[in-house]
């Protein structure tokens, strides 16, 4: 597996969630860069992705404790 660049010529070093499975649907990986966090499918890892800020991160992580 590739780690694309954020553009910037820093590579992304995706974790899988401890949440995710092997064979579950909800397979979720997370890369961090210096002023972003990055999400994706991990089964479409060519596929699209996110970026988030630190405060936006933070806020998402908050909600998503709390539900």
């Amino acid at each position: 597996m590739t780690n694309p660049s954020t553009g910037n010529g820093f590579a992304l070093e995706w974790f899988k969630s401890s949440y995710s499975t092997n064979d579950g649907p909800a397979c979720v990986e997370v890369a961090f860069a210096p002023e972003t966090i990055h999400i994706r499918d991990s089964k479409r890892v060519h596929g699209g992705q996110l970026a988030f800020g630190a405060q936006q991160w933070a806020a998402f992580v908050s909600y998503a404790a709390d539900h």
